[in-house]
């Protein structure tokens, strides 16, 4: 799984100019959905912080390799009140995740609670890992295969 953050050829000009103001300032401006991601046994599990953001406002969709998150924060004052600080981001947010070709996005799941999102993206039946028994064409014997094929060879000849 890839984790997409900046396309150059998305709107270039409004990065740049993201990316140059921090350089001068010496800031950076942190993620507006920070998250996490990590493969468990049943597949990826990742977890956006969402602080403030209503859940009917949060479109997760999936598309080919492409799992898209968008929720939006509304501010809590009004037009016409007085903002003393307002230093948290507001507005819509969008993170892209593009995914491998080894999961079931047919099978995504997402829950929302206490200001995180959290995104189960199982493993297809198909990419996850098998023992294969190996057997042999003559069915006199069955034997395992451990990469020593001289020593085998021997063995099954009758010389010693």
């Amino acid at each position: 799984m890839a984790i997409l953050r900046f396309d150059p050829f998305r709107d270039p000009f409004h990065e740049f100019d993201r990316l140059t103001s921090q350089l001068r300032s010496g800031t950076r401006m942190p993620l507006a959905m920070p998250m996490d991601v990590w493969k468990g046994e049943k597949g990826y599990v990742v977890e956006l912080d969402l602080p403030g953001v209503d859940p009917a406002s949060i479109e997760l969709t999936c598309e080919r390799n492409e799992l898209t998150v968008k929720a939006e924060r509304r501010p809590s004052f009004e037009q016409g009140d007085e903002v003393v600080v307002a230093e948290r981001p507001q507005g819509s947010f969008t993170r892209q995740l593009i995914l491998g070709d080894g999961v079931d996005t047919g099978n995504v799941s997402a829950h929302y609670a206490d200001g995180v999102m959290h995104v189960t993206i199982p493993v297809a039946q198909t990419a996850q890992p098998r023992r294969i028994e190996v057997a042999k064409s003559d069915a006199t014997s069955a034997r395992t295969i451990d990469g020593n094929v001289a020593a085998e060879a021997d063995e099954g000849s009758g010389q010693g």
